[in-house]
């Protein structure tokens, strides 16, 4: 392991206490450790090179470990200090923390104790730096890899911010939580991260709604030969072959409860053990997550541990100006795909369509495009297009809404009743699956059953 701020600094005045220190961080992985035990000779040391930590005794001829602790923070105050000493007395404790300590220890200190605790301040410090980062980043509010974000067709500033977010904090290590409603182009802003990150491994994509924990752990650890009944070769999970890259886990708010403290145990350790392996593989990615769902319902330690950063995708009927390009892209896609001339799209059909509540979001405009487009005969694109099915009564709509007036709740939620309908009719009722009126409107399932319910939808 090595430290991405420089080396650790010991200070202290027992050089037998120096060497156990040292011994211990390097046995915990930290290779640049520097041992001082003049506290005169510590400020010169600092100003040789990178640090990224001090830990430091109090009781020390010359100068007092209290007195060197307020050098320090002079001098650096983004420079963490840990205070190691025999001292047992609790004001001077609290002194040292008020003087700018970042944690306080008593001797003698075991060497899990060392590691975990020097362990925690440095991902403080990384964490720290990245959020100085972000902000000088927002601050400059000009985007340094737009290429990155080609694929999301946007000009609205609260998704502009979000691309701000992104790259800023695409460098970091630490897991990153993306949430927005289904068809807002979450995994689009995973791709656009891991883009902008050059981190050098691939982007690994796991959807893990539906999987059980038994499933799951298959899926993201892999297993050994014999490790189950049928194992009869090996597979690597997902996890392995996201390596030097990212691990995209979407829908993680469908995770099962124990599946969720396999997560956690994952990135707390940092590491995992393959179904029937003895060793355990070290994690070499950085993990995303998304969920459509409201984030908090996850186990509060796991949520905390996912939200080190949070992206949050702004709904389609909250950046309507961006309708008119979507709208004119998917119908260039669309007609490319059909091998035909795209239509024009009137002013007047954009208007109307962004009258709609739209509850799968782009994915649910692009669903409607591509099926105007195919039903269209020729010239411009019409209203009807849009709102007819063949064979079908068109979807009747409020007068008030064709005319631009303020629109009601109740009439909003007859709009999203009659838009449902129009879409179970067209399917002959099929919720879920291919050809689905789920797959039609953009949205899962379960959305829709939910939908359904809430407005006293069945079937005839």
């Amino acid at each position: 392991m090595s430290d991405a701020h420089g080396a650790i600094v010991v200070v202290d005045d027992e050089e037998a206490v120096l060497s156990s220190v040292r011994r211990s961080l390097r046995a915990a992985g930290h290779e640049d450790v520097l041992v001082c035990a003049d506290p005169r000779d510590v400020l010169p040391l600092l100003a040789t090179g990178p640090v990224s930590l001090v830990l430091l005794d109090l009781m020390m001829p010359h100068i007092s470990g209290q007195e060197l602790l307020r050098q320090i923070v002079a001098a650096y105050p983004e420079l963490p200090v840990v205070i190691v000493t025999a001292e047992h007395d609790v004001h001077t404790a609290v002194e040292c923390m008020k003087a700018g300590a970042y944690d306080y220890m008593l001797k003698p200190v075991s060497a899990d104790e060392l590691a975990a605790t020097v362990q925690r301040t440095l991902d403080h410090r990384a964490l720290s730096d990245e959020n100085a980062r972000l902000r000088e980043h927002l601050l400059g509010q000009e985007l340094q890899h737009r290429e990155a974000f080609e694929a999301i067709i946007t000009s609205d500033p609260a998704m502009l911010r979000v691309f701000a977010y992104v790259e800023a904090i695409a460098r970091g290590s630490h897991p990153a939580l993306i949430t927005g409603e289904t068809g807002t182009g979450k995994e689009l802003i995973a791709r656009a991260l891991h883009v902008v990150s050059r981190r050098r491994g691939e982007f690994v994509a796991v959807n893990v709604a539906g999987l059980d924990d038994a499933m799951f752990s298959d899926t993201l650890f892999g297993h050994r030969p014999g490790a189950f009944t049928g194992a009869s070769t090996a597979r690597r999970g997902m996890a392995e072959l996201a390596g030097g890259g990212t691990l995209f886990l979407d829908e993680i708010g469908d995770l099962s409860p124990a599946s969720q403290v396999k997560l956690l145990r994952l990135l707390q350790e940092r590491e995992f053990y393959p179904l029937g392996a003895e060793t355990p593989k070290r994690l070499d990615a950085r993990v995303i997550a998304a969920t459509h769902r409201d984030p908090s319902s996850l186990r509060p330690d796991l949520f905390f541990r996912l939200r080190a950063y949070h992206v949050r995708i702004p709904p389609l009927r909250e950046r309507l100006d961006d309708l008119p390009q979507l709208v004119h892209a998917f119908v260039r896609e669309a007609a490319a795909d059909l091998h035909r001339d795209a239509p024009a799209v009137p002013s007047s059909l954009v208007r109307q369509l962004g009258r709609h509540e739209f509850p799968g979001n782009v994915r649910e405009l692009r669903a409607m495009v591509f099926d105007a487009v195919a039903r269209h005969k020729s010239g411009s694109l019409q209203l009807e297009s849009i709102r007819d099915t063949e064979g079908e009564t068109p979807r009747k709509i409020p007068a008030e809404i064709l005319n631009g007036a303020f629109i009601p709740d109740a009439d909003w939620r007859e709009m999203e009743r009659l838009n449902l309908l129009n879409a179970l009719a067209r399917t002959n009722w099929k919720v879920s699956g291919t050809g689905g009126a789920a797959e039609l409107l953009g949205i899962k399932p379960s959305t829709l059953e939910s939908r359904m319910k809430a407005l006293a939808i069945s079937r005839p």
